[in-house]
């Protein structure tokens, strides 16, 4: 069985993206075993001269490094995924790339009509920058719209149009997840080329 990571995008305490992580951990449990982990208790990224990475940035980057993919599921602030997620992405990129070559797959929900897609979209190109260099699982966009009134009282999706897209998407991921197993002889060479990149240096 597949081990990943449900990345919940956001440092905020109420979030709908952490309850579609976790309904997509309970749903998928004899597919998958899915471990939802928070970024909302690391420091916002400020480059330290000393390269010295926080030990909660550590601690996630091995459970990243350690499973088969990652999903994370970000919420839309000014058409962008929050501060919150951009800092933990540069903690996850400064000294250690957990996600060179890692699958993910893009989820995202949010209050209005449009789910997340401009920051998805946002994400998709962070994740495509040198030093993550992430395995992005294609035209995989799942987007939850009016996500306040998306779930039942036992924090399950109530829309079986998007459980049923849901589902398919998941199993695309688990396939996408096996393909890129065998897409593995260049990795050392891409976490080499991740560790040489410098911005100042370009």
């Amino acid at each position: 069985m597949n081990k990943l990571i449900g990345l919940v995008g956001t440092n905020s305490d109420h979030s709908t993206n952490r309850m579609l992580l976790q309904y997509i951990q309970k749903h998928f449990a004899d597919k998958a075993d899915i471990e939802i982990v928070e970024i909302k208790d690391l420091p916002i990224f400020d480059k330290p001269a000393d390269m010295q990475i926080p030990a909660e940035a550590k601690a996630l980057a091995e459970k990243i490094e350690a499973a088969d993919g990652v999903i994370i599921s970000t919420p839309e602030y000014d058409h962008a995924v929050p501060a919150s997620l951009m800092s933990a992405l540069s903690w996850l990129s400064y000294g250690i790339y957990p996600f060179v070559d890692k699958p993910v797959m893009i989820t995202g929900a949010s209050y209005g009509v449009l789910g997340s897609s401009r920051a998805q979209a946002h994400l998709r190109q962070i994740l495509d920058a040198p030093e993550l260099k992430a395995r992005i699982m294609p035209s995989s966009e799942f987007l939850l719209s009016h996500s306040l009134q998306a779930f039942d009282a036992d924090n399950n999706l109530k829309n079986p149009d998007q459980i049923q897209e849901l589902e398919g998407l998941f199993e695309d991921f688990l396939m996408f997840i096996n393909i890129m197993k065998q897409l593995s002889h260049t990795h050392a060479a891409h976490v080499k080329a991740a560790e040489n990149f410098s911005w100042e240096n370009n």
